[in-house]
């Protein structure tokens, strides 16, 4: 029996793919409004500027409302009256002077009154037009003195401490990234990935045009560099499948393409087929029917041929 031959080997480690998406994301701020009137008229004072932050109910925009509060007034009192009316019918009832018609006219008459107040007052709140919630406003047009209706845009509010990056993913990539998946965000001035964020949204639909789905990831923004409508280069690492995982070194090539000599246990070595699917630093993932854990001869491979008994010499 021949001696075996000295060789090199390393165990074969099975990993997975990984593959790196990059696409341009547009962004928008969590929450976004442009601001308007619900009611015409004109405008008495315009307490903020642009940039400024407000909170939710913080007033914006108020109209001229002197009307409005006499008319808040006159339901008051016309409340007022009902009430009284109402409670000295309630105390003679029982002396056969009030009638239960009379009495029921007296209720309505209150429930009508407090409903006469109560659209008096919206009509009042609708005169001072307030943040719907916490966030930056912009630059508006509107000055004190001028008219405004329904259609006029008053001022943006954007709530950017987070912002939602809108980016395509090619049809190939559906099904593998889903919600909570981490991203990696960096502007076009930086170039390198400076902020972090996750997916949130996976549209529903692929476009035929370019055969791509849309996916929105949500981005921190708590230091506040960053502002609706930037764009940023995005960056998604994915896992597509594992793979025997080999040193450059294994690969050899023949006549019917790639292979690598592997060690049975009986110390033999065989031929065994692969193709390269990806390069991982000075190693290759490859397809191919080599089970996780086998050595690979990856020094002496000039000297192989089926079923040579070999011996590590590298104590692997």
């Amino acid at each position: 029996m021949p001696a075996a031959q000295p060789v090199v080997t390393e165990v074969v480690q099975w990993q997975p793919r990984k593959v790196r998406i990059e696409a341009v994301g547009t962004s928008r701020a969590l929450k976004s409004v442009t601001v308007h009137p619900e009611v015409s008229g004109e405008v008495v004072e315009v307490p903020f500027s642009a940039g400024e932050k407000v909170e939710a109910g913080q007033t914006i925009v108020r109209l001229d409302d002197r009307d409005q509060r006499l008319a808040v007034k006159i339901a008051k009192v016309e409340l007022e009256d009902a009430r009284r009316l109402l409670n000295r019918y309630e105390r003679t009832r029982g002396s056969g002077t009030v009638t239960e018609s009379v009495l029921d006219d007296a209720r309505s008459a209150v429930e009508r009154a407090r409903l006469n107040l109560d659209r008096a007052q919206v009509a009042l709140d609708y005169r001072t037009i307030q943040a719907p919630f916490d966030g930056y406003l912009g630059i508006s047009t509107i000055d004190s003195g001028a008219r405004v209706d329904t259609t006029t845009a008053i001022t943006t509010i954007d709530d950017r401490s987070k912002l939602l990056v809108t980016f395509q993913v090619p049809e190939l990539f559906l099904g593998q990234i889903g919600q909570g998946q981490p991203i990696a965000v960096s502007t076009w001035s930086s170039g390198s990935p400076d902020h972090t964020g996750q997916l949130v949204e996976i549209d529903s639909r692929i476009n035929p045009e370019t055969r791509t789905f849309a996916a929105r990831a949500l981005v921190e923004n708590e230091p506040d560099l960053l502002r609706p409508g930037m764009s940023f280069r995005v960056s998604l690492d994915l896992e597509a499948g594992r793979y025997p995982l080999i040193p450059e070194v294994a690969l050899q090539w023949g006549n019917d393409g790639a292979f690598v000599w592997g060690v049975n246990e009986g110390g033999s070595v065989t031929r065994i087929s692969a193709t390269i699917v990806q390069r991982v630093q000075g190693a290759i993932l490859v397809e191919s029917d080599l089970p996780e854990g086998m050595q690979v001869v990856t020094e002496g491979t000039q000297r192989m041929r089926e079923g040579l008994s070999v011996t590590n010499i590298a104590g692997l």
